[in-house]
């Protein structure tokens, strides 16, 4: 049953093969085995959902199955940066331990009146800003494939649990790769909605003018079907996000690959990329050029400065700056908490402290800013024409396969890939391609034109058919070498 997309989860509950309570159980129980290994999820409401899964099972026995909500009786996780009824929000900040949400985010709303049944709320990195989940908080998640490797952020607890086969699909947020990374990192597909398509009402940090486009929700899934069902529950205005669009969305299975142009961008020009990820590109694109597709080997030298460029549009928005937020209201020495940092009194993380430092440097150079922001948005122009309405762009989701724990302090730039694309406000699809020799979890980003969603999750259902998609996890624990 832990292995079943939550579409045939849901057909099996509501044609009575199987029922709510039994289905919430199962992953419930798995939850419960990989969990202490892992640490993703970091607030249970077991007993709150198998009540729930009761009053799905009445409502199967009294109603009509086509009357029936689409995910009625699923069981899902949510990311703790959302707020969740009864469930803590603090987004790994530890001013903000103690904060119960009293109402749910438009997205988990959304789900929940889909029928879908939450187990729990899972980690994040502090305040959602960094590419590992580890707080003061809740601690650190560790990778369901490489306990010594990290789940990626700031949607890591939904890349371990859903990639641990824990619950079929799992809700996360992304403004540089935070839905992205942690679906590559832990194998499984995650999608990030062209720019405004779903609100981000309801959770924290919110994101406040232009950068509600640059901030995306969207799903974490172990299967590639249940994207677009899901996009269509959560898509559209909700009369709080000023800057949400109208979704309308098209069907992946109109998209005919014989048509399309795949662009082959093998990496960023910058940032050096592993040569296994390399080879499964190559392997993916070989396969959708089979299929009929044309593949156009294709260069982008803008994509150089995508550090630069995302870095320089996010600082144009509006809202509190990072040092404001990590303050939430208190005293915050961001010089006196980095000589803190090393030691096990610390409060904060050295990649928040770092960046409350850092934020303000471009300020300094507002010319220098300013020109950034007028290439991103030349760039973005580019894309939209390169792409248009019968291209993908296949493009790697980080430099290496899953680092290890805190290596990514070291090496801090190579999640650039999956960041340049939110300022962008382009759909992108992360789709695993098998494990290495080491059995780390292999993958690429297809990317399409805006609005264009159905094509890069059309894109992905063939990937799976070809290569499998996701794979469970060796049982844990496993080692850390």
């Amino acid at each position: 049953m832990w292995t079943a997309s939550a579409t045939e989860l849901a057909r099996a509950i509501r044609e009575r093969r199987v029922t709510a309570t039994d289905v919430v159980e199962a992953h419930i129980a798995r939850t419960r085995r990989v969990n202490p290994h892992i640490n993703a999820v970091v607030r249970d409401r077991f007993d709150a959902a198998r009540a729930e899964a009761r009053e799905a099972d009445a409502r199967v026995a009294d109603e009509r199955a086509s009357d029936l909500p689409p995910l009625l009786g699923v069981p899902c996780s949510i990311k703790e940066a959302f707020a969740l009824t009864g469930m803590p929000n603090s987004s790994g900040l530890w001013a903000r331990r103690d904060r119960v949400s009293t109402s749910d985010a438009t997205a988990v709303a959304r789900l929940r009146a889909a029928g879908a049944i939450p187990l729990g709320v899972t980690n994040v990195s502090e305040l959602c800003m960094w590419m590992e989940s580890s707080n003061a908080v809740y601690g650190r998640t560790n990778n369901p494939f490489h306990l010594g490797s990290t789940a990626g952020g700031s949607s890591g607890g939904e890349g371990a649990i859903v990639g641990a086969g824990a619950v079929p699909f799992g809700l996360g947020s992304d403004v540089g790769g935070s839905i992205r990374m942690p679906a590559f990192f832990n194998g499984v597909f995650g999608h990030k909605p062209t720019g405004g398509l779903v609100p981000n009402t309801g959770q924290y940090p919110g994101a406040h003018g232009v950068a509600q486009r640059y901030v995306t929700t969207g799903p974490i899934t172990r299967r590639a079907s249940d994207l677009m069902p899901l996009l269509q529950i959560l898509a559209g205005p909700d009369g709080i996000e000023e800057r949400c669009i109208e979704p309308e969305l098209g069907d992946p299975a109109s998209v005919d690959l014989s048509k399309l142009v795949v662009h082959d961008v093998p990496d960023n020009g910058r940032v050096r990329v592993a040569a296994s990820l390399r080879a499964a590109q190559e392997r993916a694109l070989r396969h959708l050029e089979r299929r009929g597709a044309r593949v156009v080997k294709t260069e982008i030298p803008e994509l150089r400065a995508s550090l630069e460029i995302w870095s320089a549009m996010l600082e144009d928005a509006e809202g509190p700056s990072f040092r404001d937020l990590m303050a939430d209201g208190g005293p915050f020495d961001p010089w006196r908490e980095l000589a803190r940092a090393p030691l096990p009194t610390s409060r904060y993380t050295l990649p928040g402290v770092l960046l409350a430092l850092v934020e303000r440097v471009p300020k300094l150079f507002p010319e220098r800013s300013r020109e950034l922001r007028e290439r991103g948005v030349a760039l973005r122009d580019r894309l939209d024409a390169l792409l248009g309405e019968d291209g993908v762009m296949l493009f790697p989701s980080h430099a290496i396969p899953a680092p290890r724990h805190r290596e990514p302090l070291l090496f801090p730039f190579r999640w650039v890939y999956t960041a340049i694309i939110n300022v962008m406000e382009l759909p992108a699809t992360q789709v695993p391609l098998g494990l290495d020799p080491r059995g780390k979890p292999l993958g690429v980003q297809v990317i399409g034109g805006r609005r264009r969603d159905h094509a890069t999750i059309a894109v992905a259902m063939e990937l799976e058919r070809a290569f499998g998609g996701w794979v469970p996890p060796r049982p844990l624990p496993l080692g850390w070498t």
